[in-house]
């Protein structure tokens, strides 16, 4: 990755720079393991060729999948949860790759699965590491990667259409308020599967958030390797036109 140029011209953003260092693959693979909201079917993937091609000798394989938008590690585009919000295909790349940082509260929501990253933990964060910088992604780390992907951990039910007994953490709405109000973040981020926690009604975070024009991105993977600060963190979503999200790799890359 060192001295690896990355141009953005169609976001306004003009040429960025990887810095040298470490890149963490925050993305789990999609795979028949992936996990995926209850209602939803799963990936699917199969070839069509795979093999030796006939009287020419050469190896040749190519594939089909099929998925819904939202599960494994994705993006929520604003049109999720917002009438007239951006769809994939249009959420700038500046929302997407930015500062990343991580706010842990895992010790609360091992004491309880139903716990929300709240305003509190976001200010005993910045006291420890500093004010989040403009354009951050803001990442919480609840420690929910840990049960994937066993669905029944990581989501409290593995039982299809089973949505009233879901149990994992998510953002409280009052911290996304907070976010929105008092801190120029650029994107939320979870190693959940949902911005909301699990027993949530109405998905409230989504909907504050979405409907300020901002993604999301869950399940995200990994994130104990990744440090409070010194990383930026790269959302990059399948281009998905009309998409209300998008299967995304996330990586980090740090300083």
């Amino acid at each position: 990755m060192r001295g690896e140029r990355l141009r953005i011209a169609a976001s306004g953003c003009g040429e960025m720079r990887l810095s040298a260092g470490e890149v963490i693959d925050l993305s789990y693979p999609f795979d028949d393991r992936t996990v995926y909201w209850p209602t939803e079917t799963g990936f699917h993937y199969w070839y069509e060729q795979h093999g030796r091609v006939a009287g020419r000798g050469h190896f040749y394989a190519a594939g089909k999948f099929s998925a819904p938008e939202h599960g494994g590690t994705h993006m929520d585009a604003p049109l999720h949860f917002s009438e007239g919000g951006a769809s994939a295909d249009r959420v700038p790349l500046t929302h997407c790759i930015g500062p990343a940082c991580l706010i842990d509260f895992r010790e609360r929501a091992e004491e309880d699965p139903d716990s929300a990253l709240s305003v509190s933990d976001i200010e005993r964060d910045e006291a420890r590491h500093g004010p989040l910088p403009e354009g951050a992604i803001v990442v919480a780390h609840s420690g929910w990667g840990s049960y994937w992907p066993d669905k029944k951990r990581y989501l409290g039910s593995d039982r299809w259409g089973e949505v009233q007994n879901l149990h994992f953490p998510g953002f409280s709405p009052e911290a996304v308020s907070f976010l929105l109000r008092e801190r120029k973040v650029a994107a939320l981020a979870i190693d959940t599967a949902s911005l909301d926690p699990g027993r949530a009604v109405d998905f409230p975070a989504h909907q504050i958030w979405l409907g300020a024009g901002r993604p999301g991105f869950e399940n995200l993977a990994h994130l104990e390797r990744l440090p409070p600060r010194g990383a930026t963190l790269y959302g990059i979503p399948m281009k998905i036109a009309g998409g209300s999200g998008a299967p995304a790799r996330v990586f980090a890359v740090v300083a």
